[in-house]
């Protein structure tokens, strides 16, 4: 079967060629694992200036390693990885250049085997795809399964009965499909059944490449979910030495790594958080995983717009600007739901379901408070009306007088200023969280969750999936990163205040 176009590339000369490769290594380089990132920082590359010349073949060989870094990277940190077909935009040149192809080979197909007698060039072709492709979905304990693929498959019997006039194209089909009915994962039951009804050959054929390809995405990601518990250990100390790799032709590619260590020792010496886990008798002193720990709270709080992220953790700033933004509501909500329930008293403590109704009619209002349009003075407007609406019909329905106009006023009032910057409610959550989130990196070791702070229980479930996601992610890059970050600690802390725990 004719595969997808690889690329079409136009003639141009040597030195426009050498340019466009140039970019595209560039490009590849930039140490990002997803494209198109809301981020600001998009164009930055780890770099500053080198110390000698790099030649297009050092940046090309350079971005291959980043790219398969990327890809080990991606599977540690994020247990819902999973590989997707790739699904060509519609209407593009390379979904019509495939489309073309397709319909130019399968209209080939049809014809061969209308002649008179059939001509099964094609069909053997794709035969043998369909062949190599049960073949590769087969365990190495599958020895049977794979002796009769061969028997029945086997391309020299194939070309003989073709030559022949006895290639039975129906009966093949029936079979492959049998095996690929053993083969699939359960989710794929339905369609490798759906296939048992069509009757066209044509049409059979096509779907029958169509399910193949579904069961090797489904391979696929056995795969990775096979191999992701023995990974880890692996996949450090490979994006370690690509990084090394990286660090030998951009020598200064750890400037701003530094820079977010020194900003993170200056901010626990400006303000020495409770409960420290440093080990020095001096209280004044800070220890390195103090410092570190401290350093991955500044990311949650980061200002994308202006400070250039740290090379270390650049591959997942999306991913961290995410949780970071999913802190903020769940700081956001905490605080109106604390106000709710402490302005209104007990009239509503312990009403079956309210706090799970309110908490749904505030995420939904709050649901887009990340995107350029939204306009939090007036959700929050949005919101207070709708609570006071809510609050008097649910106590009128308990036999508790509704809010009065001036506690409605008042209750308003309060939900609009969360947002501000010195509201003591909406400053004493987010102080609860980050503290939440600072105690799960320092237990993550130990597997057991800390306990959480009052005023969160409405979203512990929510708070505890992200402080799980965040603890996986740091836990990997010190995994990766440590021999740099004790590095860059040893310099900028005192001797004095170089302590480990």
């Amino acid at each position: 079967m004719s595969k997808e176009a690889d690329h079409l590339e136009s003639g141009g000369d040597k030195e426009l060629k050498e340019e466009r490769m140039q970019d595209a290594a560039e490009e590849s380089g930039r140490m990002r694992v997803r494209e198109h990132s809301p981020s600001p920082n998009t164009g930055r590359t780890l770099q500053a200036s080198p110390s000698r010349g790099v030649t297009v073949e050092e940046l090309m060989e350079t971005a291959k390693g980043v790219t398969n870094m990327a890809l080990a990277h991606e599977i540690m940190v994020n247990q819902a990885f999973q590989v997707k077909p790739v699904e060509l935009p519609e209407g593009s040149l390379e979904r019509r250049v495939k489309d073309i192809m397709h319909k130019a080979f399968w209209d080939c197909l049809e014809g061969q085997l209308r002649e008179d007698p059939p001509v099964y060039g094609h069909a053997i072709k794709l035969l043998a795809e369909i062949k190599e492709t049960l073949l590769s979905f087969l365990l190495p304990g599958q020895g049977r399964l794979h002796s009769r693929i061969e028997e029945v498959l086997d391309l020299t019997l194939l070309h003989q009965q073709a030559e022949n006039g006895a290639l039975d194209i129906s009966q093949l089909s029936q079979f492959i499909i049998g095996m690929m009915s053993t083969l699939c994962a359960p989710c794929r039951d339905q369609a490798v059944n759906k296939l048992k009804e069509i009757t066209d050959i044509i049409v059979l054929l096509k779907e029958i490449f169509s399910v193949l390809d579904m069961m090797k995405v489904d391979m696929a990601n056995f795969a990775v979910s096979s191999i992701r518990p023995y990974l880890m250990q692996q996949s450090a100390e490979y994006e370690r030495s690509k990084f090394q790799d990286f660090l030998e032709k951009q020598p200064n590619a750890l400037d701003y790594t530094e820079k977010w260590l020194e900003n993170s020792a200056r901010s626990l010496r400006e303000s020495r958080p409770t409960g420290s886990n440093c080990a020095s008798s001096d209280p004044s002193s800070l220890c390195i995983l103090e410092v570190h720990n401290n350093a991955y709270l500044l990311l949650l709080k980061w200002d994308h717009a202006s400070d250039p992220f740290p090379e270390t953790v650049l591959m997942d700033q999306v991913r961290l600007q995410e949780m970071q933004q999913e802190s903020e509501q769940l700081v956001l909500l905490s605080s109106i739901l604390l106000i709710v329930y402490t302005s209104t008293g007990d009239a509503i403590s312990g009403l079956p379901g309210l706090m799970e109704t309110l908490k749904n009619t505030i995420n939904i209002m709050l649901a887009d408070m990340h995107t350029p349009s939204f306009s939090v003075h007036e959700a929050l407007a949005t919101i207070g009306e709708k609570l006071c609406a809510d609050l008097s019909q649910c106590l009128s329905q308990h036999g508790h007088p509704p809010l009065s106009a001036e506690q409605q006023s008042t209750l308003r009032g309060q939900i609009s200023a969360t947002i501000q910057t010195d509201n003591t409610v909406h400053k004493l959550i987010d102080s609860r969280v980050q503290s939440y989130l600072l105690a799960s990196l320092e237990s993550s070791q130990r597997k057991t969750p800390p306990p959480l702070p009052g005023g969160l229980t409405p979203v512990s479930r929510e708070l505890q999936e992200l402080a799980v996601r965040f603890s996986r992610l740091v836990n990997f890059n010190k995994l990766t990163f440590s021999p740099f970050y004790k590095r860059i600690l040893h310099k900028i802390l005192p001797e004095r205040e170089s302590t480990e725990t």
